[in-house]
This record gives structure tokens, sequence and C-alpha cells, in this order.
């Protein structure tokens, strides 16, 4: 088991949206705190994406009813307690601001909310009779780490490592990113449960990756162009 804690990859410019975000994720966990069990169970199906009701435009519960459509948007910033919270913002935080440094505010808003649909859209392919409510950011959280594995491969990361003994090493992120996308594959291939999305982080990583690697791939070649100058 390993946890990163910090990337040696410093950033130019200040990154207000990843903060932002990190932000409001964390406030909308601070509102469900509070909430009984039955409280945050019903507010977890108003906000969640439930896949059944978005393939078949039926509410499930039509008493806790938000617009279906919106549900996509909402579960980006829903967690199911504080680990789930604590891991995806630090996530979050380590490889988001680098990527926002490179695309910029607005486009980096863009393409966080674009990878959380696109893991949205594999999770659903795959179980669209599905009545569980999918909520966290992760999926959005993981094409962000696809970019980071195209722009950022050689960077360090500082990662607390978990086997017999606690040690803290430095792992290119190729190796690091690689083997989380290989071990959520795994487990999306196994059914493994636990309750975690696999596919959803899945979705999300091959979005951020191919579009790094293919779409954005001569925006990122005059970038490194003028690094080197």
């Amino acid at each position: 088991m390993f946890f990163p804690i910090k990337d040696e990859n410093p950033t130019v410019n200040k990154p207000y949206v990843t903060v932002s975000l990190i932000v409001i994720n964390v406030l909308v966990y601070l509102y469900t705190m509070p909430m009984s069990r039955k409280a945050f169970q019903i507010f977890m199906y108003k906000f969640g994406l439930i896949p059944y009701e978005l393939v078949h435009v039926e509410e499930l519960t039509p008493q806790y009813a938000v617009p279906v459509f919106l549900t996509p948007l909402t579960s980006m910033f829903l967690h199911g307690g504080f680990w789930h919270l604590l891991g995806n913002m630090l996530f979050l935080w380590i490889f988001g601001n680098n990527i926002e440094d490179f695309l910029g505010p607005v486009k980096f808003t863009i393409f966080y909310f674009a990878s959380g649909l696109a893991a949205v859209v594999l999770f659903v392919v795959f179980g669209p009779n599905s009545q569980v409510p999918l909520v966290g950011a992760s999926g959005a959280i993981a094409g962000v780490l696809g970019a980071y594995l195209i722009l950022y491969p050689h960077a360090r990361i500082l990662t607390v490592i978990f086997l017999f003994f606690i040690q803290i090493v430095r792992i290119p992120a190729k190796f690091l990113l690689g083997f989380w996308f290989f071990y959520q594959l795994l487990m999306s291939v196994m059914g493994g449960g636990g309750g975690v999305a696999w596919l959803a982080h899945v979705g999300g990583f091959a979005f951020g990756y191919i579009w790094f690697r293919y779409v954005a791939g001569r925006r990122q070649r005059k970038w490194r162009k003028s690094l080197a100058q």
C-alpha cells in the first residue's frame, strides 16, 4: 500500500481553482457531518448519481428528487466519509496544481469536469441499471492523474510505503501513477468491491491520459519548447 504526500514539481501560478475545488468539497462534507444516518443517505440519493435514473430518466425517489441530469455534477462534491474525502483532496492538491498551472484556470476547470463526466459515462455504460449512488471527486481527479502522467512522467513523488514497515521514498510519477491505474483496472475487471467505483477511476484516468496524449499534444510540445528556451 502506498500514499503520496507531496510532489517535487513546483508551479509558477497560484492554483486558485484547485484550492477552490478543495474548499467546496470540504464545505459540503462539513455540511453533511451533523446529519443523522438516514438524513445522510437521503442526501446521497438526492445529489448522488444513480445510473438507473440517468439511463431511464426516471426518479427512484421522487420525494427527494433533483433534476437527474444535474447529478453527474453534484455527485462530484459528495463523499461518503472522512478518509474518502481526505484521500481525494490530497491527490487533487498534489497533482491538480501542476495541471492547472499548465492549462490555466478556465481550461483546467473545463478539463476537470470533463474528466468527471467521462468517469460517469464509463461507470454508467457498464452498470446502467445500478441503483446505488455514485459519489466522490475521484473520477475527475483520475483525469488529472492521467494528464500528470503525460506531462510530468519523471517528476518525483514523495510517497509513504506501508508494507511490513513504513518508509518514505521518492517515486517517479510514471511508476506511481502507472501502478495506480493498473490497480484500478485490475480491480474493475475482477469486480472489486468495497464500495469503490473502480470503473469511474478508469474512465476518468483514460480520458485525461488520451486527451493530453493525442488532443493536447501540440500545445504540450509548444509548452516544453518554451521551457527549454
